[in-house]
């Protein structure tokens, strides 16, 4: 296929190769390269021909790449990578610190505008595809309530929280549904409740030797926009441990909104989406990858700056024509 949207991929955890993954899945994509901040000649590659080029070196391939897919974490390296990577391409990227969301934006914003580029932010599943659904149901739904749940699963983001913690060696954290809680919105009811409400915490860290583990409960525990308010349960463990019992990235969440379309509340409707991910991180690639070619297409059309998941029209994100999609998916 000719003009394929050129893909580059900034950090290559287990997202950076979910991406890697994900544009191998589609042909109107290539993959240039990998930047990382790490020794080039450690990191072992899932494609032997897979260009791993120093992150310092990026300016360098400015015009060779369409779209950078930002595969860092939220908690440090998107505050800082997100603007910088912003300032040269067309980025994505997956940004889930909700409560920093609209400063990150603004952000964002103004460096992509500066630099008449196109950048995606907080693509995912939560934000991202849940997004979708919380306005689509309130807007159907406009008298009701909305409740987001998650997990159980491990969730990436306050994996990588806890991990940048001094003393940290590794860590994995689970998000749980209050199951009495999920019984009572899929009846109908519909209380006034916080995240925290929804949910509980169960962290498994291992830590080096010596680290006073009380304050390492501590800093988790009060880690604002993370943990704090939250049923939380610190668990230490080996490193061995986490391998062998908690290497497998299995997630799962689901949008609920309950609502009434009658004047006495008697006709009650629920609308629900859900998701069951064996591998968080390869599915939140795919979406990010989606996303890269919408991302394209708007920055061919002259859309500079920040777009969200509430301003990319579906059709942008898929490989087929428009016609295609009204004949076969409408």
């Amino acid at each position: 296929m000719e003009n394929k949207i050129k893909i580059g991929i900034v950090g290559y955890g287990n997202l950076g190769r979910g991406v890697e993954l994900a544009v191998s899945k589609n042909e109107d994509m290539e993959l240039i390269a990998v930047f990382t901040r790490r020794a080039t000649e450690s990191i072992k590659k899932y494609n032997g021909n897979l260009k791993i080029v120093d992150v310092n070196q990026a300016c360098d391939y400015m015009k060779d790449i369409d779209v950078m897919i930002l595969c860092g974490g939220s908690a440090t390296d998107l505050p800082v990578q997100g603007p910088h990577f912003a300032s040269m391409f067309n980025t994505v990227d997956g940004y889930d610190n909700h409560g920093k969301i609209p400063e990150y934006i603004r952000a964002m914003n103004e460096a992509s505008m500066t630099s008449n580029k196109t950048s995606a932010v907080c693509i995912g599943w939560d934000p991202g595809l849940f997004s979708m659904n919380r306005i689509l149901f309130e807007s159907v739904l406009p008298y009701g309530a909305t409740y987001t749940f998650w997990g159980p699963g491990i969730s990436q983001g306050h994996s990588d929280a806890i991990r940048r913690i001094p003393g940290v060696k590794n860590a994995v954290q689970y998000t749980i549904p209050k199951k009495n809680v999920v019984k009572r919105i899929r009846n109908g009811e519909t209380p006034a409740l916080k995240n925290e409400d929804r949910h509980t915490r169960q962290c498994f860290v291992a830590v080096e030797e010596g680290v006073n583990k009380e304050e390492i409960i501590e800093k988790i525990t009060s880690m604002a926009n993370y943990f704090s308010g939250y049923d939380t349960t610190v668990n230490f463990v080996t490193e061995e441990e986490i391998k062998e019992k908690h290497s497998k990235m299995i997630h799962s969440g689901f949008v609920i909104r309950s609502g009434w379309t009658d004047n006495d509340c008697t006709n009650n409707h629920i609308s629900e989406f859900s998701l069951k991910l064996d591998n968080n991180a390869e599915y939140t690639a795919s979406v990010l990858v989606a996303y890269a070619r919408a991302v394209y297409r708007l920055n061919e059309e002259g859309h500079n700056g920040v777009k969200t998941v509430f301003d990319i029209p579906l059709r942008y994100i898929s490989n087929r024509t428009i016609e295609d999609l009204c004949a076969n998916l409408l």
